[in-house]
């Protein structure tokens, strides 16, 4: 046969590649109570550290304790406020200070966070148990830290397990659902900003793991019409489809199908107005400016948002004008290794401000 040798052909396989997937998954109402039986099934015998927020220790971060104090399971409380490098290091320390050879994250997404880093830091597995599902950090092997800047995503590992409680997450505002959908649909760009990378700079690309993230899409835009507050099949929907969008990263071994454009725009917005709104919400305004950049599918995202009630303009996430044309023109900065449809200069602020009239954004 001509051309390269048997051997040149079989170099392109000599790769090796980790993927690290949650062994466990329960979604469901009241599934909470299972924490003792998944902690046995996974051969977990402690002793177990419970991180909860002030705010979600009353929802569900007692009852962690409780369930696995009632299971002959050792088990002390660490409360942490927000996703820092302070909490992280807190949740680090607290680990080795009780020896605990693993932990519970029971919270929201900066709970999880900083459990997540915590305890990848410390060397010992995490158990994911949400209390809201505003995003996909709940499953991802990705830590979202804030720092005076604003927020950066750091690499840390995925949950052994995920406990998923819709009872307890109906409860949280419906409004964290919403973004929890805005999340999942900026989906729909990062995967177009990732083949672009492919075909212009020759990124590496994994069709499974982009196929993942935009089941996890499909699973909001086909169910939209069932996404409404007060509805725990809607809870159902969102939280399964936040699990499938962060498995597609650890497929990936990446954020890439999951955060693109629409990312490090609402990254510069964290940096320019400090918690103006949820990181969700951010993203999927940020989805339809970046959809809009590639000339496709912008009116559908936004239709979808409009929706399950999420935000679609700079006003409906409590941003002024001129500070989202401000973070559309640094959003290029934000990963500059990170190839995406804003280019390596960025757009311009006429641009910017073209886009916004466009969509309606602004």
């Amino acid at each position: 046969m001509a051309g390269r040798s048997c051997f040149e052909r079989m170099d392109e396989f000599a790769k090796a590649k980790t993927m690290v997937f949650p062994r466990q998954v329960l979604v469901g109402h009241g599934v909470l109570e299972e924490l003792g039986a998944m902690c046995r099934e996974l051969e977990l015998d402690g002793p177990a550290l419970v991180v909860t927020g002030p705010h979600t220790r009353a929802i569900a971060g007692d009852d962690a304790v409780r369930i696995l104090q009632q299971n002959n399971l050792k088990a002390e409380l660490c409360l942490v406020s927000g996703a820092t490098e302070a909490t992280v290091a807190q949740v680090h320390h607290a680990i080795e200070a009780s020896r605990a050879s693993f932990a519970v994250g029971v919270g929201g997404g900066s709970v999880i966070d900083a459990t997540k880093l915590g305890s990848h830091r410390a060397g010992v597995e995490f158990i994911s148990a949400p209390t809201s599902a505003s995003h996909d950090g709940i499953t991802s092997p990705r830590a979202s830290i804030r720092d005076a800047r604003g927020s950066a995503s750091t690499q840390a590992h995925a949950p052994l397990a995920i406990l998923a409680d819709t009872a307890i997450i109906g409860r949280a505002p419906y409004k964290h659902l919403a973004a929890g959908c805005g999340d999942v649909l900026s989906n729909l760009n990062a995967i177009k900003d990732w083949r672009l990378a492919h075909k212009l700079r020759d990124e590496p690309y994994s069709s499974m793991a982009a196929n993942l993230s935009l089941t996890a899409a499909d699973m909001v835009l086909e169910n939209q019409d069932d996404i409404r507050p007060g509805l725990e099949e809607a809870v159902w929907l969102v939280t399964k489809a936040l699990i499938v969008s962060g498995v597609s990263m650890s497929v990936a071994g990446s954020s890439r199908p999951a955060s693109g454009a629409e990312h490090m725009m609402s990254h510069a917005l964290d940096r320019l107005a400090p918690r103006a709104a949820l990181h969700g919400e951010q993203c999927g305004v940020g989805t339809i400016l970046a959809l809009a950049l590639h000339g496709d599918e912008w009116q559908r995202a936004r239709d979808a948002l409009q929706k399950v009630g999420a935000p679609t303009t700079a006003s409906g996430l409590g941003i002024p004008r001129a500070t989202l044309i401000e973070a559309l023109v640094q959003a290029h900065t934000i990963r500059p290794e990170r190839y995406t449809i804003l280019g390596d200069q960025g757009i311009t602020r006429e641009a910017a401000e073209r886009l916004l009239k466009v969509t309606g954004v602004a």
